[in-house]
């Protein structure tokens, strides 16, 4: 194999917020960075909260056939074979009971839900916002949340901040499952112990490699695990400041190729 001119095998991006710009492209630059990263020798590991059925095609669009974690790490994803390789379903049991201690809490919540699978729909309840043009599916009565197996639930509040929401829901549920803020408007319930870093993990001993060949890029709360596994993290400027608190370092936003920025720095040694 190719000894990498980089410092890091593995270069590990999230896709909303930090590969992605807000039209949900990837500008030329960071695609040749990102080119020029694994010709070197280093592996580009895609890690999402996004399922496979939102990432997939994303995935097609940037020619990428390696490893992809999904669901916030619930899944491990081949891209070149189209082929779902493991896969963490949320106990519903212990979900409907986390909700309902949620909502004791919080009050009625609008609710959505990820189904397992490559083809696994995203149930959406009333009063629920969706943001874009993602495929979702419309329920009406809850217990149609339970019927098929999940990766996570989708929480929002009427007039609860992400934030304020995200910590209210992380103390009533306990050690039930866990809870995350990965975007505007997205609070989601999984299982416990289930985190970015335990899919990259995963991805990583696939491939051979370890924690301390990882460089991670990412804008979100869910990245800090992430960050918190690999040799070192990398926030965008426009992340939260709970990232950026634990980020080994600041690069440019999503919209001004930070990922490039940093690939070309070490690129050039």
């Amino acid at each position: 194999m190719t000894v990498p001119a980089l410092p890091y095998r593995i270069v590990a991006t999230d896709l909303d917020g930090t590969l992605l710009r807000g039209d949900g492209s990837v500008s030329e630059r960071t695609r040749d960075a990102l080119a020029a990263a694994t010709a070197a020798g280093a592996a580009h590991i895609v890690v999402t909260g996004r399922a496979v059925p939102w990432t997939r095609h994303i995935l097609d669009d940037l020619g990428y056939r390696g490893l992809a974690v999904c669901a916030q790490g619930a899944q491990l994803y081949h891209a070149g074979e189209h082929r779902l390789l493991t896969s963490v379903t949320l106990d519903r049991q212990l979900a409907a009971l986390a909700l309902a201690k949620i909502e004791a809490e919080v009050g009625p919540l609008a609710l959505a839900a990820s189904r397992d699978g490559l083809e696994g729909e995203v149930l959406v309840g009333a009063g629920y916002v969706q943001e874009g043009p993602l495929p979702v599916l419309p329920f009406d009565d809850r217990a149609e949340l339970w019927s098929s197996p999940l990766n996570k639930v989708y929480i929002q509040h009427p007039e609860m901040s992400d934030d304020a929401l995200a910590q209210v829901a992380r103390q009533a549920v306990g050690n039930l499952v866990d809870v995350v803020m990965a975007g505007a408007g997205v609070v989601e319930i999984l299982p416990l112990g289930l985190s970015k870093a335990t899919g990259l993990s995963l991805a990583a001993r696939r491939l051979k490699l370890r924690a301390a060949d990882t460089i991670a890029f990412g804008d979100m709360p869910n990245d800090i695990p992430m960050f918190g596994w690999a040799a070192h993290g990398v926030a965008m400027a426009n992340a939260h400041d709970e990232l950026k608190a634990v980020a080994d370092e600041v690069t440019r936003s999503n919209e001004n190729d930070g990922i490039a920025v940093v690939l070309e720095r070490l690129l050039r040694g």
